[in-house]
Parts: C-alpha cells; structure tokens; sequence
C-alpha cells in the first residue's frame, strides 16, 4: 500500500512538473502575444464598423445598392468631363497664331462647362442621398458618414460659385485672359500716332486720314470681343480699347506742342500776349476733330457696333475725354476769364468763329448722352463767349469816351486811340469778324428775349465814331500853341479821310462825312501856315533899302538887322516844330512844299539882293542859311519818330486809371 501510495506521489509530482512546465511556457506565450492583442483590441471598433453591414438588416443592404448605382453613372459622366476639360489645357494654342482654332477650344471648353454645370448638381444630389440612406439606416460608421458629409459640402460650395471657374481649376479664365492680352497687342500694333508738325496741319481742302485699323484687324477684335463679352468681360475690353486709342490720339497731338492748353489766367497779361495761342488754338481743335476723333468716332462704330450704340459712343466719349478734348475746351475758358481788352473781343470772336465752324461736327461727334460733361463744357465756353465778346461791343463806345481824359500826344500826331479804333471798326465790319459779330449779338439779343437788328451794329459804330469826333475836339482845345493844335487837326482829319477812304468804315460814314474831314484838313492847314511861317517872309522887308550913293552903310545895316531878325525867328520856329510830327507822308511832304514856296523864293531873291552887303561880316552871322540849307532843313520838318504801335486798355468807368494803360501821349506810327 505504502508503495502504491509512493508512486501516485511521484507521478502527482511529475504531472505538476509537467503542467508548470506548461504553465511557464504559456505565460511566456502570452507575454509575446501581449502586442497583438492590444493591436486587435485597438482595431476592435473599426472591425465592428466594418462588419456593421453584415450585422444590418438585409433589406437595408439591399436598397444600399440601387442607391449607389445611381449615383455613381452621373458621378462617372462628370468625372470624365472633368478629365476631358484639363486634356483641353494642352490644346490651348497661342490665339495670334491660330485665332480661329483658339477660338474652337474655348468652345469646347465652355460646353465642357456648361455639361459639368448642369450635371454635378444631380450627382452631387445623389450621392447626399446615399449618405442620408447610410445614416438613417446606421448601415456605416458615423465618421464616415460625417467625412462624406464634408465632402459633399465642399462640392456643393465649388459648384455654386459665381462664375464656375472652379469647376475647371480656373482654366476657362486663364483662357480669357489670353484672349485679352490677344486683343491688346491687336490694338496696340496696329495704333499708330501720325507724325505730325504744325506746319503739316490740313488747310481747307487738305484731309489727313489717321492710320485706322485694317480690315482684317477690325474683324478679328469684333470676333474676340463677342467671346469676351458672354463671358462678362466687356467692361475690362472697353478699358483696354480706350487706353490704347485715347493714348494714340494723344501722341499723334503732342508734336503739335499743345502746353499752352494749361495755361491759367496768372501766367499772361491780356489775351495779346497769347494771341498766338489764341490762333492755333482753332487749328489745332479743328485737327483733333476733323480728323482725328472722327477717325475714332467711326472706329468704335466699327468695332462695337454689334453691342448697341450706348456701348461704342460711351467707349468714344472716354477716348475724346481722356484724348484731351477737356483741354481745350478748358482754355478758351481761360480766354474768357482773362483782363478786359477791346483785342479780347476779337479774339474771343475768333474762338466762336471756330466753334462755329465745328458745330455740326460737335453736335453728331459729342451729341450723345455719353458725352454729357463735354457738351456741357461746351455750352458753358459759348455762353461766356457771347457774353464776353457782346459786353466789350456794348461798353466800346464808353471806353472810347473814358481815353477824353488822356491829355493829347505833345508832338501833334495821331493819337494811339485814333488809329486803334479805325482799325478796329473796320475789323468789326470786315468778312471775318462782322458775320461772327452779328451772330453773337442775335444770340445774345435772343437769350434777352429781344430782336436784333444789323442797324443797331452799324448805329454803335457810328456812335464810336461821333465819340473820337468830339475826343478830338476835346484835345485839341488842350494845346497851349495854336499852331500845334492846328497841326494835331490836321494830321487827324486827314487820318480820318485818307484811312477810311474806301473801307467798309468810310462806306458807312459816307463821302460826305469823308470830304468834310479833307476840308477840315485844307483848313487848319492854312491857318497853320498863315499862324507860323507865313509870318517869316515880313521880316525880310526892302523897305529902305534903295541902294544909292552915300546910302550903302545905312543899307547895310538895315540887311543885317531884317536877316537877325528872321534867322532868330526861323530858328525859334524850326526848334519849335522840330520835335511835331505829320504821320501821312502826303500830308507832310505837301505842307513842308507850302512852307518852303512861302519862304524859300523869299530868302533866294532877298540874299541875291541884299547878300553882298553883309558877306564882309562872315557869312554865319547874317547870311546864316543858304537855300539849299533852308530848304533842306525845311524839308526835315514833321518826320516821325518810330514808336511801337498798340491798343488802349478797357477802363472800368471809375474816373482811375489803371497802371497798364498805355501811355497816349504817344503817338503811334503808320508804316
């Protein structure tokens, strides 16, 4: 027993030895696999996830199917277009090379476009009905489902975009963009200033014709704008095409040297410092109408004619604008702010004179609604020209009164005034200036609500001529010398008649009116005569000097007393008259020949005479002149000195004189 006992001992310990020895190497076992099962146990809630179908309900799964065959045959179209559209960025060619074949990409790509735009909304609508079928039905993970949501939200936002351009990556803009810069090197290549000077500027027949775009060139810019243009594109078009033209225009000006177009009303004196701008102002405005903005005129009609007539004369509109059509507009502004100048006047007729000339050309270029702000500068430069010019013509008269004040001219001689306003009134009637001058004051009769009559032109001129008449008067009353007065009449009455005879002015005053200033002239000519050197000839007396035997010394000194007595009185005169003046070459030489045949045979018959008596004495005593002196001195008398010649200065009627009024004791000079 103790035996059997023993070994069921042994064979226990064995068996325990045996199962520890199984138990360590388990536990190592399970050592190792310690990884792996905190890797399965991490994978655990995906695994169930995945399996989350097997577990649904079988019907479940079933409709899962439909759902996703549905949307994935819209889903598929899309994407192949979608890989079609970027296999399309490879056939964009250069539009300069081949317009038409760029043109047939972008076709193809808008349709592209057009086909994803109207097809993803039904596939993304499908695919949200499948992700709304797996959640409802807890057929996927919700993560998942939550990532999917976010997928379709982003798709959604992608293909609600404004322009779509997502959907293409941006490819149908990069596109248009080339055609853009395509229709920007058309332009700019083709736009080409004329080489102009002042000296080519066109005359009345002549026409220059801007360089204006090819045919071919015109057709190609009308077929890529109709691209740009359902593409939302035509306001950058319009920017482009009137900063290359409107840039064009201004370069084909700028040789023509047009800085005087800022002057401002601070940088010149009166408008006859500027005359010459003045001048080329019509010229140049004339240019850049004529020829050169209705050259673009025609141009945008050409080009954007198929997009409306509001569309091309708003483009040209902005080409006249920023071409610089303001500017000039803007100094004839500066002309009519200037001083008051009866030279402003004509000047001003001069600058309706071209806006006359350009009415109609104005009216179609600028008569639009696109070109509101030029025609209101425009009717605001013609209304103070009108006003301006109608204003200087009713107050000539009183300025014209107002020069009364101004002492006269100390040498006798036409004063500034006289020949000024001649000149002037015969200006204003002549075929340049009378048909603006009467237009302008109907038009400013008419804004009064008043009739005008050419009458009451011709009764103002009259009235300005009664007005120099009684100047004249009223001047030669100031002379201290009787005879200088004479001479001041007599120069201005034959002024008056030799100057206006046969000119529109003389017309107007009549033959009568002329004849009577010649009379006047033949008049104080001989009291002037009879007042000065008629005098002399007395002094050189015979009386008492019949020469006989005995009498020879009393003779002598009766020669040398007469002879002192008329070089004292001939040398007093000729000093005297020395510094006046006669500015008709006519009037001088006839009164110079008159004072000579009253004195010259005189003096030769007196010093044949009597010469020899004094001679002994030196002949620079008593016989002082011989006649060729005498009569070459006489000759000398009333030459003219030059001057410069110019106008009066308006005057308001103060009484005050302004600084710049020109000094009318001098006399101006008739070359």
């Amino acid at each position: 027993m103790m035996e059997k006992g023993v070994e069921h001992l042994i064979s226990a310990r064995k068996s325990m030895r045996v199962n520890l020895e199984k138990s360590k190497d388990i536990g190592l076992s399970l050592e190792k696999a310690r990884p792996r099962l905190v890797e399965i146990n991490q994978r655990l809630p995906s695994l169930e996830a995945a399996i989350r179908p097997i577990r649904a309900d079988q019907d479940a799964l079933g409709a899962v199917v439909g759902h996703i065959n549905r949307a994935v045959v819209p889903a598929a179209a899309v994407l192949k277009v979608f890989d079609a559209i970027h296999g399309l960025e490879n056939s964009l060619s250069d539009p300069e090379s081949d317009l038409p074949g760029y043109f047939g990409v972008l076709k193809r790509l808008k349709e592209a476009l057009q086909f994803l735009g109207e097809n993803c909304d039904m596939a993304i609508q499908w695919l949200a009905d499948i992700v709304e079928y797996l959640e409802d039905h807890n057929v996927a993970d919700g993560k998942f489902i939550s990532s999917l949501k976010e997928v379709l939200t982003a798709l959604r936002e992608l293909h609600s975009g404004e322009d779509g351009s997502c959907l293409d990556g941006g490819l149908l803009e990069v596109a248009l963009d080339r055609l853009e810069n395509e229709f920007r090197r058309l332009l700019t290549e083709n736009s080409v200033p004329l080489p102009m000077s002042n000296s080519d500027l066109p005359g009345e027949q002549a026409c220059i014709a801007p360089s204006l775009l090819p045919v071919a060139v015109i057709k190609k810019l009308q077929s890529i704008l109709g691209r740009l243009v359902a593409n939302n594109r035509l306001e950058k078009c319009v920017l482009i095409y009137v900063e290359i033209r409107s840039s064009n225009v201004r370069e084909s000006l700028q040789a023509l040297n047009l800085d005087y177009l800022e002057i401002s009303v601070s940088e010149f004196n009166d408008v006859q410092s500027i005359e010459g701008h003045i001048a080329n102002w019509g010229k140049h405005l004339e240019f850049a109408v004529k020829h050169l903005l209705e050259a673009e005129y025609k141009l945008c009609n050409d080009v954007f004619d198929r997009l409306g007539l509001d569309v091309w004369m708003g483009c040209f509109a902005k080409i006249a604008a920023q071409a610089g059509i303001l500017a000039f507009l803007q100094f004839g502004k500066t002309v009519t702010e200037s001083k008051k100048d009866p030279i402003k006047m004509l000047k001003l007729l001069d600058i309706f004179a071209s806006l006359n000339k350009l009415r109609l050309d104005f009216n179609r270029l600028f008569g639009g609604a696109a070109c509101a702000e030029i025609q209101r500068l425009t009717r605001d430069l013609i209304k103070r020209v009108i006003d301006g010019a109608s204003e200087l013509f009713w107050e000539l008269q009183v300025q014209v009164e107002l020069q009364r004040q101004i002492p006269p001219p100390p040498d006798g001689g036409v004063p500034k005034l006289i020949i000024f306003i001649t000149d002037y009134c015969n200006k204003l009637l002549g075929d340049d200036y009378k048909p603006m001058l009467t237009q302008v004051l109907v038009i400013e009769r008419s804004w009064k609500r008043e009739i005008f009559q050419e009458r009451l032109l011709f009764d103002e001129l009259l009235n300005i001529m009664r007005a120099v008449q009684l100047n004249l008067e009223t001047w030669s009353k100031g002379y201290k010398d009787d005879t200088l007065s004479c001479v001041f009449l007599m120069n201005n009455h034959w002024h008056l008649y030799k100057d206006l005879k046969g000119t529109k002015l003389g017309i107007l005053l009549g033959d009568s009116w002329l004849r009577e200033h010649e009379q006047y002239k033949d008049y104080y000519s001989a009291v002037f005569l009879k007042e000065s050197w008629a005098k002399l000839p007395a002094l050189l007396s015979r009386e008492g000097l019949i020469l006989f035997s005995g009498g020879r010394a009393t003779a002598r000194d009766l020669v040398k007393k007469r002879l002192k007595a008329f070089n004292e009185a001939f040398d007093d005169m000729y000093k005297k008259q020395c510094n006046w003046i006669m500015l008709e070459k006519e009037l001088r030489e006839k009164t110079c020949q008159l004072i000579i045949q009253a004195i010259v045979p005189v003096y030769r018959s007196y010093m044949q005479n009597y010469g020899p008596l004094v001679e002994q004495e030196g002949s620079s005593k008593y016989a002082k002149y011989t006649v060729q002196s005498l009569e070459k001195m006489l000759n000398s008398l009333f030459v003219p000195k030059p001057t410069r010649q110019g106008s009066f200065k308006v005057r308001v009627p103060s009484g005050k004189f302004n600084n710049s009024i020109a000094d009318q004791n001098q006399t101006a000079i008739v070359k």
